[in-house]
């Protein structure tokens, strides 16, 4: 358990600091979009490296395209993967148990 929750909070910790690197173009009007060439397909990579299987190159590609594409690296795409996949995906998975007892 302790492993996989060490997992889950390093993969936290990557997300916000990889969001953090792809807002950094703000910083620098103009000429930080064109960062965005090189941070792009980084990203993408990075982001099929923390989360594998199809749910990972699906959230690789949308990053890219988040990335590339001009004033939208203010969406956290890494922070927002981390979430589907440690809160919202394992809430959908949980089962409920229906007790019947008899009463109506």
């Amino acid at each position: 358990m302790s492993k996989i929750k060490n997992k889950k909070y390093q993969d936290l910790f990557y997300g916000l600091l990889y969001d953090a690197i792809g807002m950094l173009s703000f910083t620098v009007p103009f000429i930080g979009e064109f960062s965005d060439i090189i941070w792009a397909p980084v990203s993408a990579w990075l982001m099929m490296r923390m989360y594998k299987g199809k749910t990972g190159q699906i959230a690789g590609a949308a990053t890219f395209i988040e990335e590339i594409i001009p004033g939208l690296d203010i969406i956290p795409s890494f922070t927002l993967m981390w979430l589907y996949t440690y809160v919202f995906k394992n809430g959908l998975n949980k089962k409920t148990i229906d007790i019947d007892d008899g009463t109506y």
